[in-house]
Parts: structure tokens; sequence; C-alpha cells
């Protein structure tokens, strides 16, 4: 293995299909799970117990945690808004819940109908009845790098939030990008401010490429230090609460980007890409990760037959 490293967590069965018009079957949820764990991955975030009333396209998470097969080794991830959906997702099994509350108060009532005292006062709950169990506590601190109704987030908010996540005994961080406002210098001050209190190995960062610098902030981000992502196959997602949000960083961009760098993820790209070509079928329209489309670096092509020169054989396609 390189010494470089790069841990991948998918959401796509969460955030990428979350705003998705269409409901995609519980079955088809379950298949897509299981490829996604068999093509390498050790993180999932694999559903939402949220209201079924908010977010309707992810109301079967029950079911889909019993049915999908978990294999050994890969932590399946339930986002959780409060107690009762902690509870829910607890007794199906989930190995690690996700809390998000947001940096900005309005996107916090916006998206969870509460402001941000609220929230913390639910995941207070929440850790304390997870308190000597199995389970692991991840918590988000969304519009982490500005927000579509105040703008600019201060980055003392952001830490304070951080620290205030990890009085309550909550060991995971992500820092989201919700509305893909990031930009690289920004992103690389903060992460290396938040690691001055996380290991690498308690820090997610999650981007949007809303406004194109989805990977530009990854690199920003790993060379100051993140080592964990997030991101969905194909580019789905968005959050629904959010003006003008499009979707995650794409899953098989970034491992792509990573093993044309030498940084190791783990994960099958060939099998990423035979799984998002399949998405528009599933849903309906086109996906807007790229390389599924245009192939891998080493995916070569035949020159066309009218320029090879006379007794001279098409080049051959390169091997996978």
């Amino acid at each position: 293995m390189s010494s470089e490293f790069l841990t991948v967590q998918e959401v796509a069965p969460r955030d990428g299909l979350q705003i998705e018009p269409v409901w995609v079957p519980t079955e088809a949820k379950v298949a897509l799970i299981d490829a996604l764990s068999e093509a390498g991955f050790s993180r999932i975030e694999a559903g939402s117990f949220v209201s079924p009333k908010a977010v309707p396209a992810l109301r079967d998470g029950e079911e889909v945690f019993m049915r999908m097969r978990r294999l050994p080794g890969v932590i399946y991830v339930a986002l959780v808004p409060n107690l009762k959906g902690a509870q829910r997702a607890m007794a199906v099994g989930a190995d690690e819940l996700n809390l998000v509350m947001s940096a900005s108060q309005s996107h916090n009532r916006a998206n969870m109908r509460m402001d941000c005292e609220a929230s913390l006062a639910a995941f207070a709950d929440i850790a304390a009845h997870a308190r000597g169990g199995d389970v692991l506590l991840n918590a988000t601190v969304a519009t982490a790098f500005g927000c579509p109704f105040e703008g600019r987030v201060d980055e003392d908010r952001v830490l304070d939030i951080v620290d205030r996540y990890l009085a309550l005994g909550i060991r995971g961080i992500t820092l989201a990008d919700t509305t893909g406002m990031a930009s690289p210098r920004q992103v690389a001050r903060l992460v290396r401010r938040a690691r001055a209190r996380l290991p690498a190995s308690a820090l997610t960062l999650h981007f949007h490429n809303t406004r194109g610098l989805g990977l530009v902030n990854v690199l920003a981000a790993y060379e100051a230090g993140a080592q964990r992502f997030d991101a969905s196959l194909g580019g789905l997602g968005g959050c629904p609460f959010a003006p003008g949000a499009s979707g995650n960083i794409c899953t098989e961009d970034l491992v792509h980007m990573c093993g044309e760098m030498g940084i190791e993820t783990g994960i099958d790209l060939q099998r990423l890409i035979g799984l998002s070509r399949g998405l528009p079928a599933l849903l309906g329209h086109d996906v807007p990760g790229q390389v599924a489309k245009a192939g891998r670096n080493c995916d070569l092509h035949p020159m066309p037959a009218e320029r090879v020169e006379p007794g001279q054989p098409p080049a051959k396609q390169a091997a996978a």
C-alpha cells in the first residue's frame, strides 16, 4: 500500500438520493449499497431516520438497514436528527450515527426547523442515550464554509461548535460545505485549525461541487492534513433546504484523481464507473460525474482508420 492513503465515505444512498424527485425502490437502494460494499468502501452512509414527511425519498430507512448485506470491516452510517431517529437507527443496527447542525442559525432553522441551541440539546440527549453502547457518534457542522442566507460564516464559530461537540463526547466531526461556497485557501486554513483539536482519523470533509471547486477543495484539505472525505456516486445529491445546492463531489472522479496522484483509496474504480453508468436508468436523468462519461486516463482508443499510415495496424485499446 502507498504511504499516502485517503478514505472515501460513500454518501449516495443517503445524501445522493434524498433530493431525487422519483421514488427509488427499497430493493434498488439495497442493491446499490451491497454493490458499494463490494467495491471496497470502508464507510457507507446507508440511510436517514428523519421524518418521512420531511424527506419522503428516504422513508424506508429501517427496511434498507435490515435488508442490506453487511460486509466485515464496513461501517454503515445513519443520519439522525433527534433522539427518536437515533433510537430507530440503533434498533436496526446502525454502526454510526451522524448528527447534523448548521453553523448558521438561518440555515439550521430551514434545514432542521429549530435553532442551534435546540439542536445541541437534542445531540446531548442522543449522546447520553448512546453512551456505553457500541454505536459510534459523528457530528456535522453544516454550512461551515458559508451560508446561502447569511454569507460568510466566522471560523471561530465553526470551531466553537466543534469544541461543543467534543464536550458532549462525540469523537467524529465533519465540516460540511453544504452549498459549495468553500475556496481552497479557506479550506486549508480551517482544516489546519480543526486538526489542532482532532486526529485525522476523526475529521471528515464534505464538499459540494456547486461552483466547480469540489476536487480542488479536497486537495487543499488533504494537503492541510485531512484524510477522510464524503463523496457521492455520480455526483448525486444536494441539500433540499439550500437554494442553488447541487450535487456532492463525485466519488469516481475523486477516486480517479487519487489514483493519478498515487494516493491509495482501496476502492475499485472500474466497478464504480459501472455503477455510475447505471444511475441514469435508475433515476431517469443524467448525472454530473465526468469520469464515467470520459473513461479513465488509461482507457486509450484506437486511431481513426483514416489517420493510420498505410501498412500500420490501428492501435489496440489499452487493457483494463
